[in-house]
């Protein structure tokens, strides 16, 4: 006997989309919280040392 073959499988275009800009915003939202942690952490480390030559200079 054979067996009757399987009904193809229909992909929802819109969930798909919805779910991959879903994943790329959480993605997003998790690198942006790392980088405001890092900045808390260490403001200064963000500044350019250039910045405070300059400042220095100009005093």
């Amino acid at each position: 006997m054979e067996e009757p073959t399987p009904e193809p499988v229909y992909v929802d275009v819109d969930k798909g989309l919805t779910l991959a800009c879903f994943v790329f915003l959480c993605l997003f939202l998790v690198v942006m919280i790392i980088r405001c942690a890092k900045v808390i952490m260490d403001p200064y480390s963000a500044i350019p040392t250039s910045t405070w030559e300059e400042q220095h200079l100009d005093d």
